[in-house]
């Protein structure tokens, strides 16, 4: 299970250093040799373990949507997503073109969300955060 918020930054490579906290966490027979990096539901860049990825990929025909909305999602999901290894540093290099798509660059926040990682600018994140503080306030 993948828990807490980081601050970290993307070094001039495109290098993201996954906390030490989640590479402990990490077991190679479960989750696999790298992460895939792909859009998530909330339209943030999610990193999933590989196996827990080609997991819920294979869940995707089983559902109960047409073959035609399969057919869009695949084609949205997939070339859009992207295996990001280890390196022996225990870093990840996001491609260019998914940092561009997700408007990160530079400090982000990696989010541990139980099975994934979430990562958001820290603007995006401090935004959300203020939401979260006033719909408490309100409620």
């Amino acid at each position: 299970m993948f828990l807490g918020e980081y601050d970290h930054s993307l070094d001039a490579k495109q290098r993201l250093a996954i906390p030490s906290e989640i590479r402990d966490a990490w077991k190679k027979d479960r989750h696999g040799e790298a992460f895939i990096a792909a859009p998530g539901q909330n339209g943030a860049l999610w990193l999933w373990p590989e196996k827990k990825f080609e997991e819920q990929a294979d869940r995707i025909e089983s559902g109960l949507v047409t073959q035609e909305e399969v057919v869009r999602f695949n084609r949205d999901l997939f070339p859009r997503s992207a295996r990001i290894p280890f390196d022996s540093a225990g870093r990840v290099r996001i491609p260019d073109r998914l940092l561009s798509d997700f408007g990160l660059s530079g400090q982000v926040v990696i989010l541990g969300v139980r099975d994934h990682l979430e990562l958001a600018s820290t603007s995006e994140r401090e935004v959300e955060r203020q939401k979260t503080l006033a719909n408490k306030r309100t409620a």
